[in-house]
């Protein structure tokens, strides 16, 4: 099979689908594969590294149009909609929930799109899970810094010092993103409540943290009770393939004390928060009534090295199967791989996002 992976060209976006070693497996695996002129410079695999594993350098116009199987991390953007086709599939973040465009490209040009975020098997989303264990870490990280005075926040240090409290992190969402930021932030001496609707889950968060955190079943009077008290909330809510659900209302900002911080990690699937929209790295911050928000939508791609090769590990088993057995065996004989059909000859596939676009569907 021909494989490609090109360079990723949203704002701020670093990281590449494929490691030189990825690349070399396949190879040995007898499949062709190219690489876009410098796709993985950024994440530290220059093109020589690619080289050595056997895989051609080609231009990104060269790397599409030559794909049976075209690997990527983020969605394509409006410029690359001219590479869709028919006999192409394309594998790859897709979010299509919160973006009609995209959802629209992808039905005009018939393409075979299959979302990371909704492979599914019994252990849950194995190629969300390691981005999503990232950008929980980095939003407590965010946390830490955007609560600084040159951080533009009220100078506050995240864990306090002696004889000074620390300040109040509230996690919305106790799934993989909001289990990692709770981690880090417990771990930066931060005090630290966590949300969530899920009896069950609320139990396993209870006995992970063990007193070290506070976890709390999730009701309107205690989320804006926990609101009301926080310096920083975390939206790390996710329903797969959907668009997330409002968590936080705009009245509710008002609960809010001045200068809190809201960090939206479910900003992909359409954001946590009703006032939510996307922001990158190079601008990451807004204000709404007086409430600072951080909803950088590719957080992972501030550690392209780490997050790349966290990626890889996930994605090479199933990027092997369609290589080695052609998509539609492989989608026959994995009920997991599909899963993730989002798209395919014109149709959607996924009910999320039929549910977000019933016009289309």
């Amino acid at each position: 099979m021909r494989i490609s992976t090109v360079a990723e060209i949203k704002p701020q976006e670093a990281r590449v689908a494929l490691t030189p070693a990825g690349a070399a497996d396949l190879v040995r695996r007898g499949h062709d594969v190219a690489v876009e002129t410098g796709a993985g410079v950024k994440a530290g695999y220059p093109d020589e590294e690619y080289v050595v594993a056997g895989a051609q350098i080609v231009s990104q116009a060269d790397a599409w149009a030559s794909a049976d199987l075209l690997v990527k991390v983020k969605e394509p953007i409006a410029s690359e909609y001219q590479y869709l086709r028919p006999d192409l599939t394309l594998f790859t973040y897709l979010h299509l929930a919160a973006d009609r465009a995209l959802t629209e490209a992808l039905l005009d040009s018939g393409t075979l799109a299959i979302a990371y975020e909704t492979v599914q098997d019994e252990t849950g989303l194995p190629l969300l899970s390691p981005m999503s264990e990232i950008a929980g870490r980095l939003a407590a990280q965010a946390a830490a810094h955007h609560l600084t005075l040159q951080g533009g926040g009220p100078g506050l240090l995240l864990g306090g010092s002696p004889g000074v409290a620390p300040s109040r992190v509230v996690v919305i969402g106790g799934g993989v993103v909001g289990t990692q930021a709770a981690l880090l932030a417990v771990g930066l001496q931060a005090e630290v409540t966590i949300i969530d609707m899920s009896p069950t889950r609320v139990r396993q968060l209870g006995e992970q943290f063990a007193g070290r955190a506070r976890v709390l079943m999730s009701d309107a009077a205690t989320v804006e009770r926990e609101l009301a008290q926080a310096d920083v909330v975390i939206g790390a809510v996710l329903v797969p393939g959907r668009a997330a659900p409002k968590v936080v209302t705009r009245e509710q900002l008002r609960i809010l004390r001045p200068g809190s911080l809201l960090i939206d990690v479910a900003i992909d699937q359409g954001g946590a928060f009703e006032t939510s929209h996307p922001t990158t790295y190079e601008n990451p911050i807004f204000v709404v009534d007086g409430i600072r928000h951080y909803c950088v939508a590719n957080m992972p791609g501030a550690v392209p090295r780490t997050a790349t090769h966290a990626l890889t590990n996930a994605t090479l088993p199933y990027i092997r199967s369609i290589a080695d057995q052609g998509v539609d065996a492989a989608l026959e004989g994995s009920t997991a791989l599909a899963r993730g059909v989002n798209t395919r000859a014109g149709r959607i596939e996924y009910a999320g996002v039929a549910a977000a676009f019933a016009d289309l569907a």
